[in-house]
């Protein structure tokens, strides 16, 4: 087993993604500064967050002061974002990463992410998920991942970005990219946990030399409320909890650990980054005290047997993330139908 310490990085060419990092997603700009200072305190030096995620600018403020305290420098932070889909085309990469890069108040970020493969129509820059009339999204059906992933290459080319990557993108998607690309793809970042531990995918990004980092790595505990939120809670809706499974409690309570921290130590020494989402400071601090134990073949043999394959999604195909199936008729559409 690898040993893995607050320090330790997943490589891809130059880029080097320290292991555990901050996801951002549903934090409101009240919480992030919060957030963010506990996460520095705490060790965290990987911050991730989207454009669609509309917490950039306050995620910009944060840093902005952290820097002038000289608490830490902007070298020693590795920062990611994400194209929204009403950027997936050429001509809308630079315009999206400049207005990004503005939010945060950085030259440049570490990584950046198309957010999807699937795209929808531009009808400006705050029109994240424009609709017609009868609220169905205006679907972009050109999308060219090939001449997209070309728009990408370019900020590299032009500094705005040291690494770029993918999420979301299926496995025959990914091999497209690799296949005709000049900039090979550093990072996917995918929905993994427990349940959905997606092996065959990351063993063929091992081989592409594709790192994977896994958003939902507690299998987003945050989700039902969220949905609530946004109206699209249904009789249907399934919500899985793998911080609840039997045989993580009992694993957890053999190492002196909480379920959520071996979850996480089981993914990391499976390979994988991951991001957990919390704006409360004790959790942060919670989150990231994995790196004083292993565990045993046995124990991770038992974790590797829980996975449900499909049945364990929560973001598109059979998931209950309404949002992405919005999506279903687009040409690259990622997930299973």
């Amino acid at each position: 087993m690898v040993k893995l310490s607050p320090n330790s990085v997943i490589t891809s060419g130059s880029m080097k993604m320290p292991i555990f990092g901050l996801g951002t997603w549903q934090s409101t700009p009240e919480e992030i500064d919060i957030a963010l200072n506990a996460a520095i305190d705490a060790g965290y030096r990987h911050i991730d967050t989207a454009y669609a995620y509309s917490n950039e600018a306050a995620i910009g403020a944060s840093l902005k002061k952290i820097f002038e305290s000289g608490k830490i420098t902007r070298e020693e932070l590795f920062i990611v974002t994400k194209l929204p889909l009403n950027g997936n085309r050429f001509e809308h990469v630079e315009l999206f990463l400049k207005k990004s890069l503005e939010n945060l108040q950085l030259d440049y970020v570490d990584l950046y992410l198309i957010h999807c493969p699937a795209g929808v129509q531009f009808k400006g820059m705050d029109q994240l998920l424009p609709m017609d009339e009868n609220k169905k999204p205006l679907i972009d059906y050109s999308t060219d991942l090939l001449k997209l992933w070309e728009g990408m290459e370019a900020q590299v080319d032009d500094g705005r970005a040291k690494s770029i990557g993918l999420s979301n993108f299926n496995q025959s998607q990914i091999k497209r990219i690799v296949e005709n690309c000049r900039i090979n793809p550093a990072n996917l970042q995918v929905e993994m946990h427990i349940y959905l531990q997606q092996k065959e995918l990351l063993s063929f990004c091992k081989e592409k030399n594709v790192t994977v980092c896994a958003y939902s790595p507690l299998g987003s505990p945050g989700f039902k409320p969220f949905l609530e939120k946004v109206g699209l809670l249904t009789d249907k809706t399934k919500f899985l909890y793998p911080m609840e499974d039997p045989v993580i409690i009992e694993i957890a309570k053999k190492y002196n650990k909480q379920p959520s921290q071996i979850l996480l130590r089981y993914l990391m020494e499976y390979g994988v980054a991951v991001i957990p989402k919390s704006t409360n400071p004790s959790r942060i601090k919670e989150n990231i005290d994995v790196f004083d134990f292993e565990l045993s073949k046995e124990d991770f043999e038992k974790i590797s047997a829980l996975d449900r394959g499909e049945e364990g999604r929560t973001s598109g195909g059979s998931g209950t993330f309404a949002f992405f199936n919005l999506l279903e008729s687009h040409p690259e559409y990622p997930f299973p139908k």
